[in-house]
Parts: C-alpha cells; sequence; structure tokens
C-alpha cells in the first residue's frame, strides 16, 4: 500500500518526539510535554490495539507501600532510597487525582490493609516498632500521621482465616485502571497527540538530522513497513524496553490475576497486600480481584509472554480459600496476565541513553502511582 500525501504530512509527518508505548507512562509524558511546549508535535506509536504491558492489566491499586515492603526496601536499598520512592508515589497519586478528578478514574479512598499470617507472624511487638518507626518517617511525605495502624478488630468483621494481624493504611485507595488510561488518552488527543496503534517498532537510527525509526504493522494479511522521522525519541515500553534498547537494566515480571464471580455478602471492602506485595487483592463491588505470587516461582515469572500459568493460578486459588474465604465455594470467571518491568533497584530509570535518545521505564509494579510524576521529570529534561 502507497502512503498518500496527506497521511505523510498529518499522522505520519515528522515529530518533535515519538513515545514508543501508550500506557500509563507513555500517556503522562505527552500531556506534561505538551503542556510545557504547546507548540511541538508529539507522536506516541504502541504495538498494541490498546496499551497491553501492564497499565490496563493491573489491580487498580493507587497504593505506595505496604509495613513489610517498606521495611524490607529499606534493608535492601538504604532509608533514603526507600523513603524517596514513596515520596514519590504520593506525590504522583496526587497529581493524578487532581489533573484527572477521582470519578472519571473511579477512584475510592477505600483505605488500604496489609494481611499478617499466623504462620509469619514476628509478633505485635516488632510490627509496632515497624509502624512507629515508619509513621514517624513518613509524616513529613504524607504531612499527617499516623500513616499505618494495627485493624485486628476487623479481621473478623471481615471474615479472614489464618491472619494474626490486619495493618491499616488510610491514605490509599482504588481506581479502574480503564478508565485511567482512556482519560489520559482523551486528553492528550484533545491537546493535538497524534497516537498510531498495532504499530511495532523494530529498530532506530541516529544521524544529523534526526532519529529514524524503522516500523510496520499488518494490513491485508501483511505487512505495511514505513520509516518514521522524529528529533527525539522517548522509550516507555517499560518491561519491553529492551527490546530497543539492551543496555538497560530491566527484567520482565509477570503478574497474574483473577476475579471471582460475584458473592452474596462480600464482607470486606479495600485494596489489601500480603507478603511484602507480592500478593494483593481488592473487592470489586461484590466480587474479588486477587492477583500476585510470582515470589512462588521468580524464575517461571520473569517473562515477557502474556499468559497465566497453573502454577500461579493455584497458589492464587488456594490463597483465596486459606485465607479470604475459609470453607466457601467460589466461582472463577476472569484470569489475566500483565508485564512489570523490575531491574536491580526499584527507582525508575529516568535518562538520555543516547543523544536524542530517551528513556522513561522500570516502574517496578507502581506505575499507577509513579507514571504521573515520570512525565513531570521528563518534561523538565527534554527541550523541544
Amino acid at each position: 500500500m502507497q502512503i498518500s500525501v496527506w497521511e505523510k504530512e498529518s499522522f505520519f509527518a515528522p515529530a518533535d518526539v515519538t513515545i514508543l508505548g501508550s500506557g500509563l507512562v507513555g500517556l503522562w509524558c505527552a500531556w506534561h510535554l505538551k503542556k510545557q511546549w504547546p507548540k511541538s508535535r508529539i507522536t506516541i506509536l504502541d504495538r498494541g490495539v490498546i496499551p497491553t504491558g501492564a497499565s490496563t492489566r493491573n489491580a487498580g491499586f493507587a497504593c505506595f507501600g505496604s509495613v513489610t515492603e517498606l521495611i524490607a526496601d529499606k534493608e535492601k536499598s538504604g532509608e533514603d532510597a526507600m523513603l524517596q520512592l514513596v515520596d514519590m508515589r504520593y506525590r504522583g497519586l496526587q497529581r493524578t487525582r487532581k489533573i484527572l478528578g477521582e470519578k472519571a478514574i473511579g477512584f475510592q479512598w477505600s483505605k488500604g490493609y496489609e494481611l499478617i499470617a499466623a504462620g509469619k507472624d514476628p509478633s505485635a511487638t516488632i510490627l509496632q516498632d515497624q509502624i512507629d518507626w515508619l509513621n514517624e518517617k513518613l509524616s513529613p511525605i504524607i504531612r499527617s500521621s499516623p500513616t499505618y495502624k494495627f485493624a485486628n478488630k476487623k479481621i473478623k468483621q471481615f471474615g479472614f482465616g489464618a491472619t494474626a494481624h490486619l495493618i491499616e493504611n488510610k491514605f490509599e485507595g482504588t481506581l479502574h485502571s480503564g478508565q485511567l488510561c482512556q482519560q489520559l488518552l482523551q486528553r492528550v488527543t484533545a491537546m493535538g497527540v497524534t497516537v498510531l496503534n498495532s504499530i511495532t517498532v523494530k529498530h532506530f537510527e541516529s544521524g544529523p538530522e534526526g532519529i529514524k525509526l524503522y516500523a510496520s504493522w499488518p494490513i491485508n494479511n501483511s505487512t505495511q513497513e514505513y520509516i518514521f522521522h522524529t528529533k527525539q525519541l522517548l522509550v516507555c515500553t517499560n518491561a519491553f524496553a529492551r527490546q530497543l534498547l539492551p543496555q538497560l537494566d530491566i527484567v520482565p515480571a509477570r503478574g497474574q490475576i483473577l476475579v471471582t464471580a460475584p458473592l452474596p455478602n462480600l464482607r470486606f471492602k479495600g485494596s489489601f497486600h500480603y507478603d511484602e506485595g507480592f500478593y494483593y487483592f481488592r473487592d470489586l463491588g461484590d466480587r474479588i480481584l486477587l492477583g500476585g505470587a510470582r515470589n512462588k516461582a521468580f524464575e517461571e515469572e520473569t517473562t515477557t509472554e502474556m499468559e497465566i500459568s497453573d502454577t500461579i493460578q493455584k497458589e492464587l486459588e488456594s490463597f483465596l480459600q486459606n485465607y479470604l474465604l475459609p470453607g466457601q465455594p467460589v466461582e472463577i470467571t476472569d484470569r489475566w496476565s500483565g508485564i512489570m518491568g523490575m531491574g536491580s533497584g526499584k527507582m525508575p530509570i529516568i535518562k538520555e541513553v543516547e543523544r536524542g535518545v530517551w528513556c522513561a521505564v522500570r516502574m517496578s509494579g507502581m506505575g499507577v502511582a509513579l507514571s504521573a510524576l515520570v512525565g513531570e521529570e521528563i518534561a523538565t529534561k527534554l527541550s523541544l
């Protein structure tokens, strides 16, 4: 198929910035860049029909970290790095709510909780010390205290089994991941950003006149080839970024999820974490969404294959029966997976890889919280 002159001068016109990836990070980067440089020409290319990494395939948590997760992060990366990440996540969530509005993204102040299993109870004394320390350290970030507190009286109310303690975080909530992406997409297109889907960028070449992107898309049982031209390239494909930038410290991590059929008289509301955040669940009206457990098969889940596995799905079903619905029959209606971008550290990678080629990747499973702030930082680094 030949490309018309009208298409060359509109949809396929040379861009000031071409963003790869139309997920949360790519969309927020486009939004902030267009706000900063309203006359710039920005194009987003995505190989999927919709964002298909993790942006529309997560659990819809508006969270910044549970007690056991943050304590583990402190021990691994140090206190300063842990607190910096909490600050970024918290501020990112506030930006998202303020800019898009809570109703538009299905945001609810449902509170966050963490389960401490009876078989993994370090003791109430140790947990209280950790809670007190975190409350003190997070007070300047949250600007309110306390962030965490015991909520053991709710264990029976929620109907949980094999649970020694429940820790509450009143500053967390839930949202609708699909509505969040749709709102951002509508905002950036209204600002004049061009978004093209089902386009795969195979490789790029940098030269004195800018960057060439060698791309293709399916058409009529064949493949259409095209070379896009851009002054600057911004890679926002998170776990998939190494396909174009193999030098980056990124490891894919599959997160699997299941959703139950409606349950009569579901007894809990909110977002919940367990085992340093490796397990997570929430209510979806009268259904339960449960995901995680990749720590049961790290090697198997280090993949970009967006399938579900018996190993993890059976583990999730076991968790559901042992902790959330002990003794209750349950039907599973939906199962899916998403691919997160991890690495040796949890701090996002936001940098110029080579002249004119930038990346904003490695959200470490916290793209909902981090992406608005990452986009803001990109807008301060790029000059258009």
